[in-house]
């Protein structure tokens, strides 16, 4: 597998895998019911099209087997914390039948990296604090960046970078789709 910048070729493959990573999450009644595409899915195809939308920080897993098959994808986007420019991760999915072999784990590698080189200072997501954790994410609140909604408690997270002042602190926003979701 490889990780590698996301290129035009791969806008509908990635997209697939965003959609088939999403869609094993489905309810009978939820938005993401079958024949539906995922919330993820068309917050991704807004991502493309808004302000945030940073697409050296939109990166895919390809299998190199047989060709370059993309199996994952990860996006970093926009985001202000009161006006700061700083970065909000995702979506980020895995296509199901490859999951839990790694694939997560290097995009999330790979774009922190990317975002670090790129000298933004912060990167934001809301997640698993058990998966997140071991890249060294932790609650936001901890260093004084709030999440946009004050539910999302411990599972709104942050991982500092180069460039991070201790002094940011303030209210996170992300990229405007996020707002539609």
């Amino acid at each position: 597998m490889l990780t590698r910048r996301e290129t035009p070729a791969d806008v509908a493959a990635a997209r697939a895998v965003i959609a088939a990573a999403f869609a094993e999450q489905d309810t009978p009644d939820g938005p993401d019911a079958p024949g539906r595409d995922p919330v993820e899915a068309t917050l991704l195809d807004a991502l493309r099209t808004c302000d945030g939308w940073l697409p050296e920080l939109s990166y895919v897993a390809v299998e190199e087997s047989g060709g370059e098959e993309v199996v994952g994808h990860v996006v970093c986007t926009r985001g202000h914390v009161d006006g700061v420019p700083v970065l909000g991760l995702g979506p980020i999915g895995v296509r199901p039948d490859v999951q839990r072999l790694g694939t997560g784990l290097a995009l999330v590698h790979a774009v922190l990296g990317a975002a670090d080189a790129l000298g933004e200072p912060l990167v934001a997501l809301l997640g698993s604090p058990a998966y997140y954790g071991r890249f060294g994410f932790r609650p936001a609140a901890d260093l004084g960046i709030l999440a946009p909604d004050p539910a999302w408690g411990e599972y709104f997270q942050v991982r500092t970078l180069t460039a991070y002042d201790p002094g940011l602190r303030g209210t996170f926003r992300y990229a405007k789709p996020f707002d539609d979701v």
